[in-house]
């Protein structure tokens, strides 16, 4: 009897441990998709010159990617703004909005960029083409149960492009 419990038990925590999986690297604070990054620059430089460059660089096209300046507060140092990833995820033309938004603090000698609020948006027939939190569907997809086979393809294109995101204000700011 032990040893069909103790069986039981270890088929139950492998598959458990296998839907969970994911190499997928997308962060996550409270439950929420969160990327946050603090970026220590030259100690010298002032928050009024990181702000401009910043301001700057929302004025760039990204690729994959529509910035939408939002909000810009020089006194404060804080600029909110809104994004939006196109990930196409089949051949067959279909591709997903994702939007999130941005807000990014600068202060004297660096900055601190935080990517939150993620919304999905699915383009392809049959589907409805309304804006929904992308943590259902990340939950799901982590516990092994994809609401499609473009699920994969999306979330590794939301860490591919907010990273690369993320790396292109990195590079403005050297």
């Amino acid at each position: 009897m032990f040893k069909i419990q103790s069986s039981i038990l270890l088929i139950f925590f492998s598959v458990n441990a296998l839907a969970q999986k994911s190499d997928i690297a997308i962060p996550m604070k409270n439950g929420k998709v969160y990327y946050e990054k603090s970026y220590d620059l030259n100690k010298n430089l002032k928050q009024e010159r990181l702000f401009n460059h910043i301001l700057s660089w929302f004025k760039q096209d990204s690729p994959n990617t529509e910035k939408i300046k939002i909000s810009a507060d020089k006194q404060t140092g804080e600029i909110a703004a809104s994004g939006i990833f196109k990930i196409v995820t089949s051949s067959t033309g279909n591709y997903y909005l994702v939007r999130f938004a941005i807000n990014i603090k600068v202060y004297d000698g660096g900055y601190t960029f935080i990517a939150n609020s993620f919304y999905e948006k699915p383009i392809e027939s049959g589907i409805s083409n309304e804006y929904s939190k992308i943590e259902y569907r990340w939950w799901d997809y982590r516990q092994g149960k994809p609401w499609s086979t473009e699920d994969e393809t999306l979330f590794k294109g939301i860490a591919s492009d907010e990273t690369a995101l993320m790396a292109s204000l990195e590079s403005q700011m050297k």
